[in-house]
């Protein structure tokens, strides 16, 4: 007898780049909708304007700058609900949030976790960037430096939400004024500062090697669509998007 075996789908949103909390509020309305079996895997594609982020695990004196100062700078202060520190998205940022059931990617949150970290390690060996895990400290690094911070929350039905932030021409001052994902004496590089702006690849690219990357490693499909119409109002109006 002859079987037949598919991939598994994924919907692709590109969102351009949305103010966090809009993002958030489509992750959350997403989640809801994939444990009800009404939509299927998405993986959020975008970026935020200057935003600092608290995890549950964010410790007192992590902010170097009191968060009052920073807002009044035009960097908004958000407490979220996802694992992990402190941490800083802005312009030039690649910003992937998966809403995934993840009984359907092997149902461990620590295997999950892992395989985002290969998403990125794939995708900047395609630039022949050697990034790497260390031990103990979840995200993705060049050397020394943290070049992916990731951090997620898994719902009581098991779909994920948040994901990652991927440096490509970050402004990593912005990292200065916090003790970035709660690690000390550690620091934080981009794609462009390691390969230079000249020869770093173009948003767009990356987007392109992110979602191959992440093919590859969920062993899925993804093919591109449009938001749902009924959460119109979350992309109704995007900020323009920089490189």
């Amino acid at each position: 007898m002859e079987i037949h075996t598919e991939k598994a789908a994924i919907a692709l949103l590109r969102l351009g780049q949305m103010p966090y909390n809009a993002a958030w509020a489509m992750q959350r309305e997403l989640a809801q909708r994939r444990s009800a079996g009404l939509v299927g895997d998405t993986l959020l594609l975008l970026g935020h304007p200057h935003t600092y982020t608290l995890g549950r695990a964010t410790k007192e004196g992590h902010f170097l700058v009191p968060p009052a100062l920073l807002a009044a700078q035009g960097a908004e202060v958000i407490e979220s609900d996802r694992g992990g520190d402190v941490t800083y998205h802005g312009p030039g940022q690649i910003v992937g949030y998966p809403i995934l059931k993840l009984s359907r990617h092997g149902g461990d949150v620590a295997r999950y976790l892992r395989m985002l970290e290969d998403v990125i390690i794939v995708t900047l060996a395609r630039y022949g960037l050697p990034g790497q895990r260390i031990g103990g400290l979840t995200g993705v690094w060049v050397g020394q430096e943290k070049i992916c911070a990731i951090g997620v929350k898994l719902s009581s039905s098991g779909v994920t939400q948040h994901g990652f932030a991927l440096n490509l021409s970050t402004d990593l001052s912005y990292f200065q004024k916090i003790v970035p994902c709660g690690i000390e004496g550690k620091g934080v590089t981009s794609i462009e500062r390691l390969l230079g702006a000249a020869h770093a690849p173009s948003r767009a690219e990356l987007e392109q090697a992110v979602v191959a990357s992440f093919a590859q490693v969920f062993a899925v499909e993804i093919a591109e669509a449009a938001p749902p119409p009924d959460l119109a109002d979350y992309t109704s109006q995007p900020l323009p998007i920089t490189r």
